[in-house]
């Protein structure tokens, strides 16, 4: 009898070409697509439900693969983690409807991006932030960020070359920015996002710390649906996909 699994994953995208499968190349999906093999006996193809570039983390990354295999649920966890790499791991394994689909399910999803904000820099964190030199206007940045919330048509903030979109409109219901000492962080929650939406935000809001775009101007940004006047795409070694909802009572 079939069974239909999600899986929550935790990665360091460091060494990867992101979450993708693609050729000739090492990406995380392939990667688990392999070990799984193994343990199930049998080809495993898995629905991600963030397509994370190369460089990007996850904390809570989902898939699900359904399929027929002998191996009890609560042994899958524990035997897939034996053959993954220390880069990969899988936290949680649940079995689910037959119907369910880890991306086309989900009704929301957290990113969190991580600057640091000091001119030094330590190398063991090179591939987990940014580094932002000039002191950031903390103020500004989050009377910014109350500009990105709610429903806008964020074209501005979509880079060229991702997958074809119908509609450029997306719904954010909360973005905070917090600092402790040198450490910024950017939580971003939103019902979908533009490629490379996010990196673009935290690189407009970024532009804001630096007092070269005023708080007031992101309106005018976003109708604008020009991605010239909105900031620089912000590095990808400093986002991380924290969290995917499928109860709207979670968010």
């Amino acid at each position: 009898m079939a069974r239909n699994l999600l899986f929550t994953i935790e990665y360091d995208g460091s060494g990867f070409h992101g979450w993708q499968i693609q050729p000739n190349v090492n990406t995380v999906q392939g990667t688990m697509e392999k070990a799984l093999s193994k343990v199930f006996g049998v080809p495993v193809e898995l629905d991600g439900t963030s397509r994370t570039d190369a460089g990007v983390h996850a904390i809570g990354q989902r898939a699900t693969f359904s399929g027929e295999f002998g191996i009890p649920t609560e042994r899958i966890m524990f035997a897939a983690n034996n053959m993954l790499p220390g880069s990969i791991h899988i936290s949680k394994v649940t079995e689910v409807p037959d119907r369910f689909h880890a991306r086309f399910d989900a009704k929301a999803k957290t990113y969190r991006y991580v600057i640091h904000n000091t001119h030094h820099r330590n190398v063991f964190d090179r591939n987990y932030c940014w580094y932002v030199g000039p002191k950031l206007n903390i103020a500004a940045m989050k009377e910014a960020a109350a500009h990105f919330v709610g429903t806008h048509d964020f074209k501005s903030c979509q880079s060229t070359g991702g997958p074809e979109k119908h509609s450029t409109v997306r719904t954010i219901s909360d973005l905070q920015v917090n600092q402790n000492e040198e450490k910024i962080t950017i939580d971003v929650t939103g019902d979908g996002f533009l490629y490379n939406m996010v990196r673009i935000i935290v690189g407009t809001l970024t532009e804001v710390g630096l007092g070269r775009i005023k708080p007031d101007q992101i309106e005018g940004i976003l109708q604008s649906k020009d991605r010239e006047r909105a900031g620089r795409t912000a590095p990808p070694q400093g986002l991380y996909l924290v969290q995917v909802y499928y109860e709207r009572k979670d968010l």
